[in-house]
């Protein structure tokens, strides 16, 4: 017995050492991206901005820091300790993570027993049976302990193990994606609630001083220097006005709950007190757009995606030959349990099976042609995220290059418009000019006033969204290592 087990196993584990290293397919390329003729810097790129070269310089993980908000430094960490959605990210990640351990258990044989008693009598009348061998019934006891083993000769097994680190770093990359987009969202409701605070605190002033001027107006009326049409213009001033701040009420309740949702807290038990939007826009150190590859979440689990469909090409090539597998199983069998363990009721059964299918109707070919197909998705994908990617920098430095323009102009417009409210309203006083164009004076003093702090937020959400779209202060090098 011994002799024959041997001269079995010899020649089995010889060719599993032999073809174990064998791998079909082919090998993976990261798939080109375009790039521009002069990769050294954004095209709108401000000249007062310069690519970050000093590593104090680069973009942290902590990158809110840069605004320099104490209440918004407070709120960010939240996001990764209660957000529900952020939650369920982590969670895929780790599903991902444990299909490696899944897969890797391929490479390793299966053992197992599956211990059974059964009692058996044969009836006299069976058919094809010799009456003489009847019994009364006799038991047939079994303890087998069984060994299943694929030999990996085409890589498989390993291409398989492949796909699932892959999927888990792309898996990784999607996490620090949704982090980076809540947390981008958190500081971006921020600004706005901060905003909505500025424009509360200008409309509210400007109640207190409409509601003067209507008591200025009635009194003038009363005395009978002023028409009742200036009291009314007077009146829809005050009401217009009480209007607007209400609207801004609305909108900073809103972005005050769809804060306390991102922190994982119930709207009613969150609070944020009012304070007006005055910071300004940080330097934001850019890079280089060759480095922009690097240092995105989703351009890395676009990549790490494609990588996945070529070893799935591989597993797709695989099917094409011969699959080889090693079966034994050995225990005792015997018809009484005082018996069962004696040396001649041992048994074995060890052999290699090998098996190649010769036809399928074209199966094989389809879903290799499947994962040819799935491969060039995924690079199409991986080139299309990379290309957003730079639009995405480049859309929000024109914004932000823009906008630090039209800043210096508004609050020159600003001034202007109150000086001239000024002048308007004395003039009205000294009875030279009508209140209609105390009125046109006033409207346009607010309205310019209202443009200037909304184009103070839209430069400090464009400041996130850029951060977002540098990618945070993420790089390549923190995805898992399996």
């Amino acid at each position: 017995m011994g002799r024959g087990f041997k001269g079995i196993a010899a020649p089995v584990l010889a060719m599993i050492f032999v073809t174990s290293g064998c791998m079909v397919g082919p090998k993976y390329v990261p798939p080109t991206v375009p790039m521009a003729k002069a990769p050294d810097a954004y095209k709108e790129l401000d000249p007062s901005w310069k690519p970050a070269a000093p590593a104090d310089m680069e973009l942290k993980g902590d990158w809110w820091t840069l605004f320099n908000e104490p209440v918004l430094n407070e709120l960010e960490p939240k996001v990764a300790l209660a957000n529900q959605s952020l939650k369920a990210s982590e969670a895929r990640f780790r599903e991902a993570r444990a299909q490696i351990r899944i897969n890797r258990a391929n490479l390793y044989p299966t053992i197992g027993t599956a211990p059974s008693t059964v009692g058996e009598r044969y009836a006299a009348d069976r058919p094809y049976f010799n009456a003489a061998s009847a019994n009364k019934g006799e038991a047939d006891l079994q303890l087998p302990l069984d060994f299943n083993y694929e030999i990996d000769l085409w890589g498989r097994v390993r291409r398989t193990i492949n796909a699932a680190k892959e999927e888990t770093q792309a898996s990784a990359a999607d996490l620090a994606t949704a982090k980076l987009s809540l947390q981008t969202e958190l500081a971006i409701d921020y600004f706005e609630l901060r905003s909505a605070d500025a424009q509360k605190k200008l409309l509210s002033d400007t109640v207190t001083d409409y509601r003067e001027a209507l008591r200025i107006t009635t009194n003038r009326f009363e005395g009978g220097i002023s028409a009742i049409s200036d009291v009314y213009q007077a009146q829809t001033q005050l009401q217009a006005a009480l209007v607007a701040e209400s609207d801004v009420t609305v909108a900073r309740d809103e972005y005050e709950h769809a804060i306390a949702i991102l922190i994982g807290q119930p709207p009613a038990s969150f609070s944020l007190a009012e304070a007006p939007l005055h910071a300004q826009p940080p330097i934001i150190p850019t890079g280089l757009p060759s480095a922009l590859l690097e240092r995105r979440p989703d351009i890395a689990a676009a990549e790490r995606r494609a990588n996945e469909a070529n070893e799935r090409i591989g597993i797709a090539r695989a099917a094409f030959f011969p699959s080889l597998s090693l079966n034994a199983a050995v225990g005792f069998e015997s018809t009484s349990i005082k018996s069962l363990f004696n040396a001649s009721n041992f048994v074995y059964a060890l052999g290699p099976t090998l098996s190649q299918t010769f036809f399928d109707a074209g199966r094989r070919a389809a879903i290799s042609q499947q994962a040819y197909a799935s491969f060039d998705e995924a690079s199409a994908n991986f080139r299309q995220t990379s290309l957003d990617a730079y639009q995405q920098v480049e859309d929000n430095l024109t914004v932000l290059r823009v906008l630090s323009q039209e800043s210096i102009q508004q609050h020159q417009a600003t001034v202007a418009a109150r000086g001239a409210q000024e002048i308007f309203n004395n003039r009205y006083v000294g009875g030279i000019d009508t209140y209609l164009q105390v009125v046109t004076a006033q409207n346009t003093a607010l309205a310019n006033e209202r443009n200037e702090i909304d184009i103070l937020r839209r430069r400090m959400d464009s400041s996130v969204l850029l951060i977002k779209a540098l990618g945070g202060g993420w790089s390549r090098a923190q995805l898992p290592q399996y």
